[in-house]
Order: structure tokens, then sequence, then C-alpha cells
């Protein structure tokens, strides 16, 4: 037949990669298992460079972040949300201008890398770094300082310091506490829902240590300490004692036993109100204190008499 030609050679079947495979040494396999997971380090390495450029170098007096914030409500850029609230609650702005920012609102920021302004994110669309190594989308929060162990409260609303597991969050206080203190703190409704009694800051928002009376009222720990200082130990809500006085009492029978009341009022008596207790009573007046025969206290006041 001419003109007709034949393929004398068969194609032949193509192998496949686990055949291939099964045909490397077992010295040539661990080659190429040890060469691709080398290739993974090393696109894992450069990942991380991008992500921690900048770490720690940026940020705002409130925070380290690699990112700022567009307002909401007024179209400005700031650092942060603190950044935002100080400037438009400052004593030189117009009352009428006064605001604090909706956090939860905030729809924009802008990469301190790159320039870039972007949507609520994480890592910055343009350049790949990471905008804060804890970002709490709800909060609208970067913070690249970890070691606050930051957390997001359902309870609160807000992202609080200190990490989870050292807090619960009390429903009736509206708040977190300590977890030393889930079975024993007097609860006061919205207790931290209101300033600071001594330097007026908003508890509920504050970024210092905010700690528990035994009233249930709460204070900046700092402020508590500097009423200790200036010998103020009563609430300055309620006026109840803010730490154990049994020893100050002690002191007060001794200096009251040596004390003796001029005649004309050694019987006089007179009404007070515990401050402690909240217990009425009649006692007999002394010019130091009067103390409440119900728990012992001298932080009473005369009510009468």
């Amino acid at each position: 037949m001419e003109g007709v030609h034949f393929n004398h050679f068969v194609e032949q079947p193509q192998e496949t990669d686990r055949e291939k495979s099964e045909m490397l040494s077992p010295h040539s396999r661990n080659e190429e298992t040890k060469s691709l997971i080398l290739e993974l380090e090393t696109a894992e390495s450069l990942l991380k460079e991008i992500l921690d450029r900048g770490l720690m170098e940026h940020g705002c007096p409130h925070y380290r972040r690699r990112c700022c914030i567009r307002a909401p409500c007024c179209n400005e850029i700031f650092g942060c949300h603190h950044c935002h609230n100080e400037a438009k609650n400052n004593i030189s702005v117009d009352q009428k201008q006064s605001h604090d920012i909706p956090r939860q609102k905030v729809e924009q920021v802008i990469c301190l890398l790159c320039g870039t302004e972007q949507e609520v994110r994480q890592t910055c669309i343009n350049c790949g770094v990471c905008m804060g190594k804890y970002f709490c989308e709800a909060c609208k929060l970067y913070d690249d300082d970890t070691s606050k162990k930051q957390y997001h409260c359902d309870g609160c609303g807000i992202c609080r310091i200190g990490g989870h597991e050292n807090f619960f969050h009390c429903h009736k206080c509206g708040c977190c506490y300590s977890i030393l203190l889930k079975n024993s703190h007097p609860c006061v409704e919205g207790a931290m829902h209101h300033d600071c009694p001594i330097c007026f800051e908003y508890l509920f928002e504050s970024r210092n240590d905010v700690t528990v009376l035994p009233c249930g009222h709460t204070i900046h720990q700092k402020c508590l300490e500097e009423m200790r200082e200036h010998y103020q130990y009563a609430c300055p809500l309620c006026s109840k004692s803010v730490c154990d006085m049994s020893k100050v009492w002690e002191k007060f029978d001794v200096e009251i036993a040596a004390t003796p009341m001029p005649e004309p009022y050694q019987n006089r008596m007179v009404q007070i109100l515990c401050n402690d207790c909240g217990k009425k009573s009649e006692v007999q007046y002394h010019v130091v204190a009067q103390k409440c025969p119900n728990c012992k206290s001298y932080n009473t006041r005369q009510t009468r008499g």
C-alpha cells in the first residue's frame, strides 16, 4: 500500500509522580523532602519578615501600632480613639464641638509604613505589613505590645488587658473583675460606669488599674494609694472604711481611756450613725471620737445631741 506509513513505535505510558517517587532511592527521597521543608521555612521566614516590619517602632502615646484611624464622627485622622477623645474634649475646644469617638463605627485605617488608607483589617492590602499583632475587629483596636495580654470581653463590649483567664465578668456590676474576687466582691449595679471619685476619669474605659473597695465602689488603684498617703481611709462615696481599721480603733480606745472628759461633759449622750455598719445608736460623747457599740468602729458621725 503505497503512501501509507505505519508508526512501528508504540507510545509508552507516562510515569506518574508516585511511580517516579517509588523509583527514587531512599536517599533521593530524603533529599527531596529536606528541600521542600527548606523552601517552606524560607517562605515562612520571608512572610514573617514582611508582617513584622516596623514592629514596636510606630504608634501613639497610648499604643504601639502600625496604623492610625480616620474618625467617622469628624473625618479627621488620629493615632487611636484615646488620641481623638483627648483632642476633642480638651479644655480649649468649644464645648459644642466636644465629643467622643464611636469606636465601633471606625471603618478606615491608614498604614503608617506605606500610607495606604483602607478598610479595617489586620494586614495592609498594599505592603502586607501586620498593623497590630493584637487585633480586635469589634473594637477596631490594634496593638503590637501583646505583653498586656489583651482580650475582648463580650459582656463589657470592649477589650481588656491582663489575660482572659485572670478575670471574670460580673453581669450585675457590669464590668470585669479579678478572678480572686469572684465569690467575695459586693455587687454594686454599674460599679464602674462612673467617674473615679478622686480624679474624675471615666473608670469603665480607663487604661489605669482600677480596684474594688470593700463597700463595692470602684476607684483607681493609684488614687487609693494617694488617699492613704494623706491618711484618708474612708470611701469618698459612702464613707465606709476602705481597709481593716481594727488596729487603729484599738489605739483610739487607749487614747480615749487616757483622756477623760471634763465633768460637765461626762454624762452627755449623743446619737450617732456608724458609716461602717449603718446602725444608729446613742453613746457617751467624747471629743476624740464616738465608738459604734454594734461593730466597734470609730468611723461614725454625730447626728444629734
